[in-house]
């Protein structure tokens, strides 16, 4: 991960214009990648939320209903920070840990798809005393270190999608893959937490290497 790279995310967490009103339920996401044209390709996908470089509201994530024709790795826990749960069942993200991140080694089939649920106060109810949103990252890599991004236009950081988490609790979606489509989900609504609650974030988000050789346990 290179220094441009980190001060790219935590520009991206700082906050951003209005696109979805605060709710006060979860606000969501489906989220489909048409995959055909790198099948059989052992690669990689890389889930994360982080919090911006200042005083970030506490916010959660949760990564559902997860389904493709490709092959997930069998070697987790992939899970880095406050992330829990293994694909293909929810994985849940707090954004208390300044890297929270989730990288499973896949093969691709023609097709992925997933929803994305975020909820918690810095959504439902703005504190006004934040300085920091919250960002998340799906990046899909062909290489199992994570270092060739694919599906992409984004050759700077290889993201195939963000969504921030804005200050005044609305969300900004970037879809940076032509492969990839999204659209609103009022359906998907967030599992129980994972245990310990989050905490708001203070310090600079993926001050590790994103992939320092994939933080296996």
């Amino acid at each position: 991960m290179t220094s441009d790279r980190i001060r790219t995310i935590a520009t991206l967490a700082l906050g951003f214009s209005v696109l979805l009103p605060a709710s006060a339920g979860p606000i969501s996401y489906a989220i489909t990648v048409n995959t055909s044209s790198i099948t059989g390709t052992a690669g990689s996908l890389d889930f994360n939320f982080n919090p911006g470089p200042l005083v970030t509201q506490a916010a959660s994530l949760q990564i559902l209903n997860f389904s493709s024709d490709g092959t997930l790795a069998s070697n987790c826990p992939c899970g880095t920070g406050d992330v829990s749960g293994q694909l293909p069942a929810t994985i849940t993200f707090d954004n208390g840990a300044a890297l929270n991140d989730y990288f499973d080694d896949f093969k691709f089939g023609s097709t992925l798809s997933f929803n994305v649920s975020l909820y918690g106060p810095a959504l439902t109810s703005p504190n006004g005393s934040a300085t920091s949103g919250s960002a998340f990252a799906f990046s899909m890599f062909s290489d199992p270190a994570g270092t060739i991004p694919v599906l992409t236009t984004d050759t700077t950081d290889g993201f195939a999608v963000t969504i921030n988490v804005n200050l005044d609790g609305t969300t900004t979606v970037t879809n940076y893959s032509t492969e990839t489509s999204i659209s609103t989900s009022s359906s998907t609504t967030p599992e129980p937490m994972s245990a310990g609650l989050i905490a708001a974030g203070t310090v600079l988000i993926y001050t590790l290497g994103r992939r320092s050789k994939r933080y296996r346990v």
